[in-house]
């Protein structure tokens, strides 16, 4: 199989565009439809389907893609292999996170990665817990960590470290002044400032929000952590975020967490594998040092 061609393939498969894909490749159109046409004919079987609309998938070019990402998974590995043994002097760490981990978490680890090996690139890419189950399973990460569970039995989940989800309101809010705890008939009064759906914040929140039996009234779904602070702030509501998220609001005297009767929410952040995968000599490195970080 000509692994030039199974590239452009590829890249036309990921963009769903050949003019995308010649523009990421720096090649030109024609050249990539004749790539892919001369592919097709020497497996036998189409792999795209073209249309009005944009480029879509066969059966068998869904089948080939798969194998292509493992493929390439391969020779990345082989790569950075040999960069190993020139001590990590170049290459590329892929780093997906879930939103409040790549926020709040992971800076002084990426920083003490960069001292250590300034010669590798890092790349991160922050989004909800769901997304980067998916791009570890498409294999566009090496190292993946997130904040909630994960329904993927492809998937390995290892606890990485623990964390709080807090209530917090607005100095000025009713609550904010109470020296006793907030009463579970209170809070479901109040509306509850949360993250969307896909989010490892949102279900572990909401899953223990309902084991007490409590339903809220209103729900605000907010896509940010720093978003869900400053609506609280405003007072449109009570937010529940990482205490770690909270830290810096509660420093500058702008919130406040609320003590919740009968009610804490713990969570363990978690580190994604797939299982038998080698990590790279980078993603070992960088795993040594997510090992070497305490709770505190």
């Amino acid at each position: 199989m000509n692994l030039h061609a199974l590239r452009i393939f590829s890249a036309v498969a990921q963009h769903r565009s050949f003019s995308r894909a010649a523009e990421a490749l720096h090649i030109s159109q024609p050249a990539v439809s004749k790539a892919v046409r001369e592919f097709e004919g020497q497996l036998g079987i189409p792999l795209l389907e073209r249309g009005p609309k944009g480029v879509h998938l066969t059966e068998a070019g869904r089948l080939l893609l798969k194998h292509a990402r493992d493929l390439f998974a391969a020779e990345q590995s082989a790569h950075e292999s040999l960069d190993a043994l020139r001590g990590l002097q170049q290459g590329t760490l892929r780093i997906g996170a879930s939103t409040t981990i790549a926020t709040y978490f992971l800076p002084p680890v990426l920083g003490a990665f960069h001292r250590m090996h300034p010669a590798v690139e890092l790349r991160l890419t922050s989004a909800n817990t769901s997304t980067i189950a998916d791009l570890l399973l498409q294999r566009d990460l090496d190292v993946a960590l997130v904040e909630g569970p994960v329904d993927a039995t492809d998937l390995v989940a290892e606890p990485w470290r623990e964390d709080e989800l807090v209530f917090i309101a607005a100095l000025e809010h009713p609550l904010a002044g109470r020296k006793r705890p907030v009463r579970l008939t209170e809070l479901a009064e109040e509306t509850i400032v949360m993250r969307e759906s896909g989010s490892g914040t949102r279900d572990v929140a909401w899953d223990a929000l309902l084991s007490t039996g409590l339903t809220p009234q209103r729900i605000l779904e907010v896509s940010s952590n720093e978003a869900i602070a400053r609506v609280v702030t405003a007072g449109l509501g009570v937010g529940i975020v990482s205490s770690a998220v909270a830290a810096d609001h509660l420093a500058l005297g702008r919130l406040r967490v609320l003590s919740v009767q009968g009610l804490t929410i713990r969570r363990s952040l978690t580190r994604l594998f797939i299982p038998d995968r080698q990590s790279s000599p980078a993603a070992a490195a960088f795993n040594a040092l997510l090992d070497g970080i305490d709770d505190d």
